[in-house]
C-alpha cells in the first residue's frame, strides 16, 4: 500500500514525491552549510549591501547570499535530477549560469538596469526558442490558442517580467524568500502531479534552499539573498509557472483545467506590485525603473509597521491566494 500525505485539498502519493524530498533536503543541508562561511567571506572583503535612499536597512548588511542557495539547488540537482542533452535543459541550465554571474557582478558593481534587462531578455528568448512556451490562455482574458509569433512574445515578456518582478519586492527580511518558497513548493506539487516529476525537482531544490536561507534571512537578517538569489528566483518560477501551463495543455484531463489562471495566482503579488509601482511612476512622468520607496512592503514600513510584520502580512496574503486558487 502506498503511503499518503494529505496537503490541504490534496491527496499525494509519497512514492511521487521521494526524489523530491531527496531534492529538499540535499539543497537545504548544502545551503545551510554554506552560509555561515559566505557571511565571513563577505565580512573580510567587506562586501556588504550598504544603506541608502531606496534601502530599508541602516547598516551593512552581507549580500550575496543567493550563492548558497544556488550551490543547494544544483547539489540537490546533480544528486537527483536526470540530466539529459535535451534543448530546453541545456538552453535552461546555461540561463541560470548566465543570471547567477549576472548577479554577482550587479550585487559587486551595481550594474545598469538596461544591461541586466538585455541579458535577460536574451535569455528568456533562448528558453522560448528551446520549447519551453506559452501556447495558449485557456480562454483567461479571452483568449485560447495564440499563433506562434505571439507564443514567443508573450512567453519573453513574461520572463523577463516575472524574473524583475522579484528581484523588486526583495525588500526587506524574509519576503522574496517566503513568497518564492510557497510558490516554488506549490509549483513542485503540481508539476507532479500533472506527470512532469523530473521539471517538478528543479522547484524542489530550489525551495529547499531558499528556506535553509531563510533561516538567516528572517528579520533581523544576518544576510541579503542580493541580485544572486533574486533573479534566479524569479527566473525559475517564471519558466517552471510557463512549463505547468504547457505541460496542462497538452494533458487529456489536466489536474487544473484553466492553468493560466492558477499560475497567476502563483506569482499574483510580486506581477500585480510590479505593475502598480510602474504604472504610477509612468503616471506622474517618471521612468519606470527610478528607484521609489513605494512598493508594499514599502507602504506597511512606512506607516510604522516592522519589517518583519510586513514580511509575515505579505507572505500570509500570498499564502491565503494559494490555498483559494
Amino acid at each position: 500500500m502506498k503511503s499518503h500525505i494529505h496537503f490541504l485539498q490534496l491527496d499525494l502519493l509519497f512514492n511521487d514525491y521521494k526524489f523530491a524530498l531527496f531534492c529538499f533536503i540535499s539543497a537545504f543541508v548544502v545551503t545551510l552549510v554554506s552560509i555561515p562561511p559566505i557571511i565571513s567571506f563577505i565580512r573580510r572583503f567587506r562586501l556588504y549591501d550598504l544603506p541608502n535612499a531606496r534601502k530599508l536597512h541602516a547598516s551593512p548588511i552581507p549580500t550575496m547570499g543567493g550563492i548558497a542557495i544556488t550551490a543547494g539547488m544544483m547539489a540537490g540537482l546533480l544528486l537527483w535530477f536526470p540530466f539529459s542533452s535535451q534543448p530546453a535543459q541545456v538552453c535552461f541550465f546555461f540561463s541560470v549560469a548566465v543570471l547567477f554571474g549576472l548577479g554577482i557582478l550587479d550585487d559587486l558593481k551595481d550594474l545598469p538596469a538596461r544591461y541586466k534587462f538585455m541579458i535577460q531578455l536574451g535569455l528568456a528568448a533562448l528558453i522560448a526558442l528551446s520549447g519551453i512556451r506559452i501556447i495558449s490562455f485557456e480562454g483567461l482574458f479571452g483568449i485560447q490558442e495564440l499563433p506562434l509569433p505571439a507564443q514567443y512574445t508573450v512567453t519573453i515578456t513574461v520572463i523577463v517580467g516575472i524574473t524583475n518582478a522579484f528581484n523588486l519586492i526583495d525588500g526587506i527580511d524574509g519576503l522574496a524568500g517566503g513568497i518564492g518558497f510557497m510558490s516554488l513548493m506549490t509549483l513542485g506539487i503540481f508539476l507532479t502531479m500533472s506527470g512532469d516529476a523530473n521539471t517538478a525537482l528543479i522547484a524542489f531544490a530550489l525551495a529547499g534552499g531558499i528556506l535553509a536561507f531563510l533561516y538567516f534571512n528572517l528579520n533581523p537578517a544576518k544576510i541579503f539573498m542580493g541580485d544572486t538569489g533574486s533573479l534566479l528566483l524569479g527566473f525559475v518560477a517564471a519558466v517552471l509557472c510557463i512549463r505547468l501551463m504547457q505541460v496542462s495543455h497538452y494533458t487529456a484531463a489536466p489536474v487544473w483545467p484553466h492553468a493560466p489562471v492558477f499560475v497567476l495566482g502563483i506569482v499574483l503579488i510580486p506581477v500585480f506590485d510590479t505593475i502598480r509601482v510602474f504604472t504610477i511612476r509612468i503616471w506622474k512622468g517618471k521612468s519606470p525603473f527610478e528607484a521609489e520607496k513605494t512598493h508594499i512592503h514599502h507602504l506597511l514600513t512606512n506607516q510604522g509597521f516592522s519589517h518583519g510584520f510586513a514580511a509575515r502580512l505579505i507572505c500570509f496574503l500570498h499564502g491565503f491566494v494559494l490555498t483559494e486558487m
